[in-house]
């Protein structure tokens, strides 16, 4: 497994002006580095700004089509057997939470706790990746890729605006939608942009819609409503055998590189199948212990939760990976693996600070 680099020195130095300029907080030598997103003063315009005009700016929102949102698919489309990403410490999980209320979606086979993130990528464009509720403290803890929250390609930020919504479907937010707080990811991610740390775990204010006046112009009112007692959260393991059985969930939109279109990005999808020890293959994203699960799934479903011991009464399982890349590991210009971050012992921390954290309200 990859360790945290010890630096001393020069590096301390170097690495101490690179974080200074960074909006997150992070030390040397550390795995934690959290980001804020949204500061409660600012949180009730950047609710506005999507719930506003009908859901305007959801609606024209696109998905946001790999690391930087401009993945050169020809990176990473072989895969490789590295026999699995080693356990450093004892498996582990934490159960899973049912939601206090009724779900009227008409897709009763899905969660209520898979939704989209939101937000503005590098260029000011709405974009949109797959999540979902994640178990904590206090029922406030999404999980996601860390490329649908840190901006790779400027290295310097994390995306703009961002909200989760579950159980999204044009432009509605039937069970509320939730304002990121904090972002909080690998510091090998954030600061070095390696994959083989793709994930994030964001704190979300309590719910908020549009008040019982709502025009264009109109505020937003809290619901008062948490996301974990609206939806439930899934559970959390790591450090668990890859060939494990798996349910991957997610929202995939873009067409194939041979431009078939099978998926539009309306509603959650799933996959079911066993990972595999094999990696994809991609210097540039510093990827060499990632895991894979075959799936048809494109572009869109990326920041997913692959889940095991999933429930299909109880609709909850336990996360131990999200959907990082999607691989055409055939060459045959059709995407049909799915790749994750290995979650062991060093995700168990930065999931543990993130899940202890507390939000409230957002006014």
């Amino acid at each position: 497994m990859k360790r945290i680099l010890s630096l001393s020195g020069a590096a301390v130095a170097a690495t101490a002006l690179l974080t200074s300029g960074l909006a997150g907080t992070a030390q040397a030598g550390t795995t934690v580095h959290h980001d804020k997103l949204v500061k409660p003063t600012e949180a009730q315009s950047v609710a506005l700004y999507w719930l506003g005009d009908s859901g305007a700016n959801l609606k024209r929102s696109t998905q946001f089509s790999g690391p930087s949102g401009n993945l050169d698919s020809a990176s990473v489309k072989k895969v490789v057997s590295t026999g699995g990403a080693a356990a450093s410490t004892a498996a582990g999980s934490i159960s899973a939470t049912s939601s206090s209320t009724t779900s009227t979606s008409k897709n009763i086979n899905l969660p209520k706790t898979i939704g989209k993130v939101f937000f503005l990528d590098g260029d000011g464009k709405p974009r949109w990746c797959s999540a979902t509720s994640i178990v904590s403290t206090y029922k406030n803890l999404v999980a996601t890729a860390g490329h649908c929250v840190y901006n790779t390609a400027a290295n310097t930020e994390t995306m703009d605006k961002w909200v989760f919504i579950p159980g999204y479907y044009q432009g509605k937010a039937p069970w509320g939608l939730y304002v990121g707080k904090t972002a909080y990811t690998h510091y090998d991610f954030s600061v070095y942009e390696d994959y083989d740390r793709d994930y994030a775990f964001v704190t979300v204010y309590n719910g908020v819609e549009l008040d019982s006046t709502a025009t264009k112009t109109a505020g937003v009112a809290n619901t008062g409503y948490s996301l974990g007692s609206t939806v439930g959260a899934q559970g959390f393991a790591w450090n668990q055998k890859t060939g494990t059985a798996h349910f991957a969930f997610g929202y995939p939109a873009s067409a194939h590189p041979d431009g078939n279109k099978p998926y539009t990005g309306v509603t959650a999808k799933w996959a079911y199948g066993k990972t595999s020890g094999k990696t994809p293959v991609s210097s540039a994203l510093k990827i060499d212990e990632q895991i894979t699960l075959k799936a048809a799934f494109t572009w869109g479903a990326d920041g997913g939760p692959w889940l095991i011991k999933y429930s299909n009464t109880k609709r909850t399982g336990y996360i131990d990976g999200v959907t990082s890349l999607v691989v055409d590991s055939d060459d045959n210009d059709r995407y049909d693996t799915l790749s994750s971050a290995y979650f062991d012992g060093e995700t168990k921390s930065v999931y543990s600070e993130a899940a202890a954290s507390w939000s409230g309200n957002v006014f």
